[in-house]
Parts: C-alpha cells; structure tokens; sequence
C-alpha cells in the first residue's frame, strides 16, 4: 500500500476517535451520572462538571508542545503509536471504574486527564507525520480530508453515543478502546519515521516552566467561573488570582529561559518564518472567538430552543448535536476543496476570504431571536462551517510546510498548545459573560413568579442552570424538588425557564458573537498577510536546505 495512504489512514483513525469520543461522552453524561449516582444539579458539583469539560483541554495544551519536542528527538511514528497506546488504556480504565457519587467523577476525571496525555502525542503527531509523508503540494488535500475523517467522527459520535448509552455508558468507553487498540496495532506496523530522530539535549527547564506556567493559568481561569464569597464569578478568589499572578511570573520565565538555551523546547526563532507566525496567530485568534460560541450555541439549543419546541431535558445532549450538523456539513464539504485549491494556487486568499465568511456568518447569528425557525439557523451555521472549512487546512498546511523537517514536532506542539489555549480561553470568557449576565434576571424572575405564594427561592447559580442545561437535565429541577406541586407546576415549564433566561442569555450571547465577528475579521486581515510559500518537496528538507531554496525562489 501506497505510504501515503498508510500515513493517510493512520491520522484519520486517531482524528476519528477523537472527536467521536468527545460527542460520545457528551452525549452519555446524564446516563453516567445516574450509573455512577452523581448529582450533577448541586452547587458543590461545579467543579468536577468544569473539570470534565475541561480538563482533557488543560492537560493537552501544557504537554503537547513537550510531546513535540521529544518527538523530534525520539521519533514521531513512535511516539504517535505510544499516544494511541496510552489513551486506549486509559479508554479502558474509564469503563471498569466501580466507585460511585464523587469518587466515582474524580476517578473518571483522572483517567480522561490520562486520556488527554495519549491525545496530545497523537495531535501533536499526526499533523508532522501527514507534513513528512506528503508532498507541498498534496498537503492541503491530506490535511482537508484528515479534517473530514474528524467531522465524520462527530456525527459518528452523536449517534453511537445516543445508541450505547442506552444499552450501558460503560460500552462508550470500550467502544474508544477498541479503536484505539487498534489504532495502535495498525500505526506500529505501517507508520515508519521518514526523519531520523535528531540527538539534542532536552530543555528541562524550559519544560517545567512552560507545562506549571500554562497548567496553573487555565486551572486559576477555570475556577474563575465558580462562586465565590457570595458572588457569581470566582475572580476576586486569592487564589485565582495568585494563580493567574504565579503563571504569570513562570510564564515569563520560560521566555526568557527560551532566548538563553541552545536547544530551545518552544523555538522562538520558527516565528521569524513569515508563514508560520503569521499562520498561527490567525489560528490562534481563530480559536479564541470559536470554542466559547459553539459551546453557547449549545446551550441556546439545549436550554431554549429545544424545550420550547417540546423536546424533553433529557434528549436535548443528542438533538442539540444533530441541530449543528449543519455547521459540520460546512466544514466538510468546503475543508478538502480548499485544501486542494490552495496546493495548485496557494492559501493567502483562501484563508483570509474563509475567515471573513465565517465572521460575517457569526455576525448574521446576531440577528436571530432566541426562538428562531430552524432553517435560518441551519443555513447561518452551514456558512460559518464552510467559512472555518475554506480556513482551516490551507492555513495548517502553509504553517508546516515551511517548517525544516528537523523543528516539525516542536513546531506542531507550539501550534496545539496555542490553538489549544486560545480555546480553553475562549470557553472561560464567554462562560463568564454569560453567567455575570443571567445572574441578576433569573432571581428576579424566580421571586417575582413565587412572592405572591409568600414564598422566597434560595439562590439558583447560574452557572448551576448552564451547565445543567448543557448535560441534559432540567434546570429548575434543583429548586422545584423543594417546592409543593401546585407550585412547581407553575414554574417548572420550559415556558418559565425561558422567559426567565432569555433575555439577560441573548444579550450577552449577541455581545460574544460581535466579539467573535471582529475577532475573526481581525484574523481574516492577518492572514493576507502570508507568503503562502511551501517548501521541502516530500518534507524532507533541513532548515539549511529550505533557506537555500527560498533564496534561490527569491532570486528568480
């Protein structure tokens, strides 16, 4: 078989299982829950909900660009093989655990933290290996049709999710360990390194700072959004806000331990390549105004729309899912046609015209009521999918190619950990958006609906209501379990909820969606300012090499 299929193959199973696992588990949560008898409606349960979420997200950013580094020195092939290995073992461990309530969620907290350390090998990996094994010319083909296979994996997601969870959640868990079993058996026998692992020393401290400086940034971010002292938000925590000042000061550290270091872990001198710095920071803004909207397009869905339009709590997870498929359909379609168009004609044009499609597509959401008729909302999230689809592979590819072979995996690791911050970001300054917003109209409206029965209502966070409605449970159910019938009957109606939310959730999801509109507009003008300038036929070139070849380009 053809090594380019082989590479192709490879990629696509890990990227497959990725976004397939996260829909999975997305979708199976309310059905874990109940097996592992977790009440996930309790203020006290804050933490472990944002820490599954997230968590995977904070592991990958810190590591991968340490998995990069040392892939570069140990060989790619074998460390994206030792990646599938791990997260299938870690797969496993999620589908034996025993214990219940709390300990049950920490347990599975700490083996998707595991989960994430396998995901990160394979993320920073696979994009070096399709740069290795394909030539400048075929690498926006290979990346968009890698883009698909994930896409592909999502919808997969939705519908083996929905399907297994009933049967048994443990079943989601197994069905990721065999893929990725098998995974790891197919990318041992046919993924084969094309560069020889290089013999550098490993900048231990460069690592330290960098992996506590990024770890202590998004856990201090993260817990910016639970309660605190009586207030909605957590930033005025010390703790937050020591550990924001902390990361900081290592953060910093690593900067300047990267300038003095012979063999730097994060190699500053890669941004002095025009391509791949300026491809980065349009992705890195791209994910910044992209992560937090989808997770708020979600709980537009699942909190509002959905119940509105009589589909029960508990179903929402897997509608809501189908209702974006739209938004896929748009990246798949649009992904591997500008991935070819940018080999034969370059990325400057694609990239930024695909960004300023999906800005606009943002901008036209803004429009919309929250009880919008569905095929507007299918047609505007179909564009936002082909503008990020037009983006995205030429972008990944243009930023890569220009990479000396020797640098690739240190070179894909900065581009996760940028890509993967700038989202975990994302998530957290929208999330507290929308919570400081919602926080004052939904005890309002809560008194104003039970003061005439004499009747004050505890304290509902908001933050409580969002994630509830995000994992499928009613989000009223906390309070109405402590009110008699004739009441609860009164409020607990998708009606109430509604009117108690809407308002104060739009305004502020009509704000974040103007800030993704300027922030991919921003990107878009960033972009055109690429070479668009593939070099190193087959990957194969050294750093040495492609200077001499840009300046024999340059010259002609």
């Amino acid at each position: 078989m053809d090594r380019k299929i082989l590479a192709l193959t490879n990629t696509s199973i890990a990227i497959f299982m990725a976004f397939a696992n996260y829909n999975m588990i997305i979708i199976a949560l309310p059905a874990i829950f109940r097996g592992l008898d977790f009440n996930p409606t309790a203020p006290n349960s804050l933490a472990y909900l944002i820490w599954l979420i997230l968590g995977y997200m904070v592991v990958t950013a810190s590591l991968v660009v340490t998995f990069g580094r040392i892939s570069d020195l140990k060989g790619r092939a074998k460390l994206y093989t030792i990646g599938f290995l791990i997260f299938a073992i870690a797969s496993t461990l999620l589908s034996i655990i025993t214990s219940t309530g709390n300990q049950g969620v920490m347990e599975m907290i700490i083996f998707r933290l595991i989960q994430g350390v396998g995901g990160g090998l394979l993320m920073v990996n696979s994009t070096a290996v399709l740069t290795d094994y394909f030539d400048r010319r075929e690498l926006g083909k290979a990346l968009g049709l890698n883009q698909v296979a994930g896409l592909v994996g999502g919808v997969a997601g939705l519908i083996i999710g929905g399907v297994l969870s009933v049967l048994d959640w443990r079943y989601i868990f197994i069905f990721s360990a065999v893929v990725g079993f098998v995974g790891t058996i197919w990318s041992y026998l046919t993924l084969k390194d094309i560069q020889k692992p290089i013999k550098r020393s490993i900048d231990i401290l460069g690592n330290i700072a960098f992996a506590l400086g990024i770890t202590i940034l998004l856990i201090s971010a993260t817990y910016g959004l639970l309660p605190y002292n009586g207030q909605v938000l957590g930033w005025s925590n010390p703790w937050v806000i020591s550990g924001i000042i902390i990361s900081a000061i290592l953060l910093s550290a690593f900067i300047f331990i990267e300038k003095k270091v012979k063999d730097p872990m994060f190699d500053l001198s890669l941004f002095k390549i025009k391509d791949f710095s300026t491809s980065n920071f349009a992705n890195f803004i791209a994910s910044l105004a992209r992560q937090g909207i989808l997770l708020m397009l979600l709980v537009l869905l699942q909190g509002i729309w959905l119940p509105l339009h009589g589909v029960p709590y508990a179903e929402t997870p897997f509608w809501g899912g189908i209702y974006l498929i739209p938004n896929v359909l748009g990246f798949a379609v649009f992904g591997p046609i500008s991935g070819i168009l940018s080999d034969r004609y370059g990325s400057k044009m694609l990239t930024s015209l695909g960004l300023a499609i999906a800005g606009i597509g943002f901008l036209l959401l803004s429009f919309l009521p929250y009880d919008f008729q569905a095929w507007e909302f299918f047609l505007i999230t179909f564009i936002q999918g082909a503008g990020m689809g037009l983006f995205t592979a030429p972008n990944t590819a243009d930023m890569m190619a220009t990479v000396p072979i020797e640098k690739r995996g240190a070179a894909s690791g900065m581009r996760a950990a940028l890509q993967n911050t700038a989202s975990a970001a994302s998530v957290v300054l929208y999330f507290s958006i929308i919570i400081a917003g919602m926080s004052t109209t939904l005890d309002s409206s809560l008194t104003s609906a039970l003061s005439p029965y004499g009747i004050t209502p505890p304290p509902l966070p908001a933050a409580v209501v969002i994630f509830s409605a995000l994992l499928g449970y009613d989000p009223l159910s906390p309070l109405v379990a402590s009110l008699p019938s004739s009441l609860a009957s009164k409020i607990d109606t998708p009606h109430f909820f509604v009117s108690a939310i809407a308002p104060s959730f739009m305004s502020g999801f009509r704000l974040m969606l103007y800030i993704s509109t300027a922030l991919l507009l921003l990107s878009a003008v960033i972009s055109a300012f690429r070479e668009s300038e593939r070099v190193g036929k087959l990957g194969n070139y050294t750093e040495g090499e492609q200077k001499a070849e840009r300046s024999v380009t340059k010259g002609s």
